[in-house]
């Protein structure tokens, strides 16, 4: 069907929208049109999502426009989604007395210009977000809805708004006021997340009344429509869980385009404050920052006059109702600075909330691998798998206990600083629920029930054992075994126990009488000889002890792979024969560096570092298969590769080593995009997935031709044969360029061309199945000058000395905005000249204008007058500096010429 002559398909963020009528009058009285309506939201995506992210939304909708008020328009809520949404919009299902419901998360641009489309002008959320597994969790803000009554209007509600800032500031909060856009004002404030939503409702109810007494003829805290004329009602009831409040930054449905927008309280002192329409709040955010940020982070503590605002059971009351009990996560604890990493750092002791959630975060520390954590006891007990979930019943994989974390690891994602305990990304890979067949002190075996796009693909039953712990050896040595019988079975009740055993026996014959020809011979011997014999690795692990135990407990695989041998993939079904062929060897990997490791250019090339997933590529004349670094078969994945390699290696046999990369509108790879195409396996979602994301393949590196191995041939001789084998571009295929001795050169088309860096690589090099400096990556990092404005104290060695010095940028209003802090890259002796510079500095009050409440909670505030420059990996969202590192001082610099860079 030919588009309509108004329709137009538009790509944004990545997904493509259809959208129509744009010149539609939305807003009669003005003359919007939905065309202007777009435009807003679009442009006003980065400081409206921050506030939306990860929060149920329901909409209003103004279908034909909002009308004239001779003749209004109709309007509906909607909670629930309906069928005509786009695949790719982030949901979340809420249960409901009526039944579950499923709302967006306007957590993108193209969620918030969809609803633009579909003419949903507002847009209401929670107090509360959702976790990564879709959880409800405490609310992270509080919310008063200051609403005049007839004969009652912005002045008012200024006068109240005043007096609940004395209030709320006494109690440890900083509220926010923000102009409705309808009538009144809401004031916001950040909170730590210990509160629940009734105990929320609980405090704004006692602050209405409060204020209600302090003025009875100017509030009331009654909803009673009757009482309100001339006075302000304090609307306290947003805070519950089933209450929504408009979206800072959302548009109106009122007769001319007005906007919820948050203000300063200077503003509010001002007679002329009114209520600005969409225009003029695009011009505001041009030049200035959202005086909301703080609350859409929710960062800070909640002080009350006595003290600490807590929940009804904190630390001390949890350890009073457990005397004796050891805290399951002082080792936690003991190991991260909360002040330095983005982890979360609790300070109660775990109760036991008897949840069985899962979840497997992939871990890039200084080596690869993935944390497997489930739920028990109050906290997650964690594993750490060198080679992630096994794929086949018959390769079990090394599992190394490791400290009990929190309950909300599970759904943390983020960067650990580099040099901080288990620094490096942290993502995740699935989660979920499990069934509980087994929990003792030496075996634990549950089905895992992970998300439909989620790594492990379908429900696994797997099960952890204990190899270590007797005659001596190390109790943290466990292996994880994928159980061949997939069903669960009651280890109480004999004929289950029994059924079982029948099930893995049949298995067990069927595998030998199919299979026998095909694992017999060569390939045999191969694996054999690989370090897990099928003695070894047959029948289930749970009955077995010694299955597998070599490898758990650091035995001739183990140490083949870390002194750089060759291993056996995992032989997924439909590709097994082209794998019993195949010697796959593990991944070269190459170790962090920066451009003095290079000393002389002419030994080494320079090829650009791309953003993407390792593959290595087995093609066999026109049969292919493509695997991850971890073993696991990702073929089905990516359906227009194989086709396209199928096509390039018809008539040879290759082995190639590349990446796999989503490229966005501006050619530069998108791990974010990536993800859309990750651990997805069923061809529907895979079809889906691929209208939406093209994937393209980098392919750097020829291991074998034709059944001649290369891996002991230097690179310049596999990238010779490389560039031979494969065009340096075909369709989706491609084999980028490598720079021979310019590494200025290779950094600079790097740097341009937005990527993340450059890997430089020995000439003379073999490939080496392990990590090695003959491969070094060299990252881009941004630099900064700043003003220092204020330090914290250390911790533990650093006690007495500075910790992190508090930065600051001017702004265009000769404010210095708080942009972070640095506490890495300092020497001792650089410490105490830092301690000595700044004692004569030393002020009473911030010279901030932003700096957050955790921030400035033990801060020692100095006069701006010094300026520094640190290293960063970028801009957050919010205006900080992610991972910034201490450069030193720019004594030829005064404040007034920072400028922020980038």
């Amino acid at each position: 069907m030919a588009p309509k002559k108004d329709e137009q398909v538009v790509t944004v963020g990545g997904h493509r929208l259809k959208i129509t009528n744009l010149d539609k009058v939305l807003y009669p009285e003005t003359g919007t049109t939905k065309g202007d309506v777009l435009r807003y939201y679009s442009q006003i995506a980065p400081f409206l999502i921050p506030h939306a992210r990860n929060r149920p939304a329901t909409r209003k909708r103004w279908v034909n426009g909002v009308g004239t008020p001779e003749d209004p328009g109709s309007v509906f809520f909607q909670k629930d989604l309906d069928a005509g949404t786009p695949d790719w919009v982030k949901r979340v299902e809420i249960e409901h007395s009526e039944g579950p419901k499923t709302y967006p998360l306007v957590n993108d641009e193209a969620t918030l210009v969809w609803l633009a489309q579909i003419a949903a002008l507002e847009v209401h959320v929670p107090q509360w977000r959702v976790d990564a597994h879709g959880r409800r969790k405490n609310p992270d803000r509080f919310v008063i809805d200051l609403d005049p009554g007839e004969g009652a209007g912005l002045p008012e509600c200024v006068e109240v708004a005043k007096r609940a800032r004395r209030i709320l500031t006494d109690m440890g909060l900083d509220p926010v006021p923000v102009t409705s856009g309808s009538k009144g004002i809401h004031l916001y404030a950040a909170l730590d997340g210990k509160q629940t939503s009734d105990q929320v409702s609980a405090v704004a109810h006692e602050l209405a009344r409060a204020l209600e007494a302090d003025d009875p003829d100017l509030v009331v805290s009654d909803m009673k429509k009757s009482l309100r004329t001339g006075r302000v009602l304090v609307d306290w009831s947003q805070n519950n869980a089933n209450k929504t409040t408009i979206c800072p930054y959302s548009l109106r449905g009122r007769f001319r385009p007005t906007v919820a927008v948050p203000r300063t309280w200077r503003e509010l002192a001002s007679k002329d404050l009114r209520h600005l329409e969409l225009d003029e709040v695009l011009t505001r955010m041009r030049r200035r920052v959202d005086p909301l940020a703080e609350s859409a982070d929710a960062p800070g503590s909640v002080e009350a006059p006595g003290g600490v605002w807590h929940s009804d059971r904190g630390a001390d009351d949890q350890a009073e109702a457990h005397p004796g009990e050891p805290d399951r996560l002082t080792v936690y604890r003991s190991k991260r600075d909360a002040a330095k990493t983005p982890e979360p750092v609790p300070e109660a002791s775990p109760a036991d909330t008897g949840g069985r959630s899962f979840v497997i975060q992939e871990h890039h520390a200084s080596r690869l691998h993935w944390d497997f954590r489930l739920e028990h006891d109050g906290v997650l007990v964690s594993w750490a798998l060198p080679k992630g979930v096994p794929t086949d019943a018959g390769q079990n994989h090394l599992a190394v206990m490791t400290e009990d974390h929190p309950l909300e690891y599970g759904t943390f994602e983020g960067t650990i600083p580099e040099g901080e305990y288990g620094g490096g990304t942290v993502t995740i890979w699935d989660f979920g629920t499990y069934e509980l067949e087994k929990w003792r002190d030496d075996e634990v075996i549950a089905t895992l029930h992970g998300q439909p796009s989620g790594g492990l693909g379908e429900p696994r039953r797997v099960a952890l054992i204990r190899t270590g712990g007797r005659g001596g050896k190390d109790p943290k040595n466990w292996l994880i075994h994928l159980m061949k019988d997939q069903h669960s079975v009651d280890w109480d009740d004999p004929a289950s126990v029994a059924a079982s055993k029948e099930r893995t026996r049949g298995g067990a014959k069927r595998a030998s009488d199919g299979g026998a020809k095909r694992d017999s011979g060569s390939g045999a011997k191969r694996e054999s000889s690989g370090g897990s014999s099928s003695r070894e690795n047959s029948g289930s692990s749970a009955e077995k002890r010694g299955s597998g135990s070599r490898e758990s407990s650091g035995g001739s695989a183990a140490k083949r792979e870390s002194t750089g041998g060759t291993k056996r993939a995992a032989a997924p079904a439909a590709h097994r024969d082209l794998f019993d062929r195949t010697r796959i060897p593990s991944p070269m990997l190459a170790t962090l560096g920066q451009a003095t490791d290079i000393r002389d250019e002419d030994e080494w090339a320079f090829e650009m570092k791309w953003d993407g997933i390792r593959a290595l590529v087995l093609a066999d004349h026109g049969r292919v298969a493509l695997v991850t670094r971890n073993g696991n078969d990702v073929t089905a994945a990516y359906p227009e590769l194989v086709e396209e390699l199928a096509a390039a290696t018809a008539d040879r046999e290759l082995l190639l080593d590349a990446e796999v990369v989503a490229l966005d509108a501006k050619g530069r790879p998108s791990f974010g995009r990536l993800q859309q195409r990750m651990g997805l396996s069923k061809p529907r979602e895979v079809e889906a997935a691929a209208r939406r994301v093209r994937v393209d393949l980098m392919v750097f590196d020829l291991l074998e031709e034709d059944g001649e191995s290369l891996v002991d041939e230097p690179y310049d001789e596999r990238r010779r044969r490389l560039e031979d084998a494969l065009p340096a571009s075909s369709g989706r295929l491609h084999v980028p360029p490598a720079f021979d001795g310019d590494l200025d050169h290779a950094l600079t088309s790097s740097r341009e061309l937005g990527l993340e860096g450059v890997m430089a690589k020995r000439r003379a090099s073999t490939y080496t199945a392990r990590r090695t400096r003959d491969w070094i990556k060299l990252k881009h990092h941004l630099a900064q000058e700043v003003v220092i404005g204020g330090w914290r104290p250390g911790n533990g060695r650093r006690a007495s000395q500075v910790g992190s010095l508090l930065l600051g940028v001017p702004d265009a209003e000769g404010g210095l905005r708080y942009v972070g802090r640095v506490g890495t890259g300092f020497t001792d002796r650089q410490l105490a000249d830092i301690a000595a510079k700044l004692a004569p500095l030393a002020r009473k009050t911030s010279p901030f204008v932003d700096v957050p409440r955790p921030d400035a909670r033990d801060a020692q505030w100095v006069t701006p007058k010094l300026v520094g420059e640190v290293e960063f990996a970028e801009w957050t969202g919010d205006d900080r500096l992610r991972q910034p590192s201490w450069r030193g001082w720019r004594t030829d610099k005064e404040p007034s010429d920072v400028v922020r860079e980038g």
